[in-house]
């Protein structure tokens, strides 16, 4: 009887032991210490790249699906935020865009800061039925301007989602191309004439 009882409270002892040494999770003050003591800066890649705007903590914090209103007010405010064309012409040289979409230099440690960013659209979109090497985490942009047109309305959408693609889907993964200035509003212009140009590869 008395080993019994002395079993027990072994036992009880070390449920309580375990229970005093229970996992605490840590804060997000702390887990963001952790991430950027793992980083430095390096050429024109700062750390502060690690600072989040609102729209992308929340989206972290809610793993990529906000409430509702909260999802409305985030994509309202991107919205809100777009420049538009400053001379009021939206096509470029689809030549150009072409280049820039092809191209994924720039914004690297290993760039020089005037090194142009490319918008390395292949990595995620489908665009002329002559490049066969694509992504499809984004939709096939193919005959995009065949299909959709090249009105007003069309015209400042496909601007807004270049810009900013936050203002029409909060938590998209697709970069902030004009918003982020990753690229200028020229290659966002022949990015445009890409997608919209009657006579680009991604429309014939």
């Amino acid at each position: 009887m008395k080993v019994r009882f002395v079993m027990a409270a072994a036992g009880a002892a070390a449920v309580a032991g375990c229970a005093s040494m229970m996992y605490t999770p840590p804060t997000k003050e702390e887990t963001l210490a952790v991430i950027k003591s793992s980083f430095k800066d390096r050429g024109i890649a700062k750390v502060d790249r690690l600072n989040q705007t609102e729209l992308q903590r929340i989206c972290s914090e809610t793993h990529n699906n906000p409430p509702k209103d909260v999802r409305e007010r985030l994509e309202k405010a991107a919205l809100a935020a777009v420049k538009y064309p400053t001379d009021g012409k939206w096509l470029g040289d689809y030549k150009l865009g072409e280049r820039v979409a092809q191209t994924g230099v720039g914004l690297q440690w290993s760039d020089k800061p005037d090194t142009p960013a490319g918008g390395n659209c292949y990595a995620c979109h489908q665009l002329s039925k002559a490049e066969i090497s694509f992504g499809n985490i984004g939709p096939s942009l193919y005959n995009y301007g065949k299909l959709r047109g090249n009105n007003e309305q069309t015209l400042r959408y496909t601007w807004a989602k270049i810009w900013n693609t936050h203002s029409f889907n909060a938590c998209s993964s697709m970069p902030r191309f004009g918003d982020a200035g990753i690229l200028t509003e020229a290659q966002i212009k022949d990015v445009m004439a890409l997608l919209l140009d009657p006579a680009s590869p991604v429309n014939q």
